[in-house]
């Protein structure tokens, strides 16, 4: 059984930082392509940030966190890590770690406008971002 465990979220104030960490368990390929998502209540999830291995290798962020946002990943820990710095209080949301399997792991064109992309998903971590 594939999962994901999310980490790292809290109360922070605007302009603080957060590290969140998602552990996997039970497949290393979910390692593959992985992103972070969020989602605030009453809102449409939103793609964060991803990172690819494989051909489509390389990191993606969304345009309002370019900049200030670093997704990472360890392997041999079977760990993901999104550095969240400078943080805003519209980014307050509860933030899902996700992983994708075979050939939707191949293009990452639509690495963060497409959630159905990932078949696995953590329970999520809640991020409140005070002002």
């Amino acid at each position: 059984q594939v999962q994901l465990e999310e980490s790292g979220g809290g109360p922070v104030q605007a302009g603080g930082s957060l590290r969140l960490s998602c552990v996997t368990s039970g497949y290393d390929d979910v390692m593959s392509c992985m992103a972070w998502f969020r989602q605030a209540p009453g809102e449409e999830r939103e793609g964060v940030a991803a990172i690819y291995t494989g051909d489509a290798t390389g990191t993606y962020y969304s345009d309002s966190v370019k900049g200030r946002f670093t997704i990472s990943q360890d392997k041999a820990k079977n760990t993901m890590y999104l550095q969240m710095n400078n943080l805003k209080s519209e980014e307050s949301a509860t933030y899902y770690c996700a992983a994708g399997l075979g050939w939707l792991c191949l293009d990452a064109t639509q690495s963060l406008s497409d959630a159905s992309k990932y078949t696995y998903w953590g329970q999520g971590t809640q991020v409140t971002v005070s002002s």
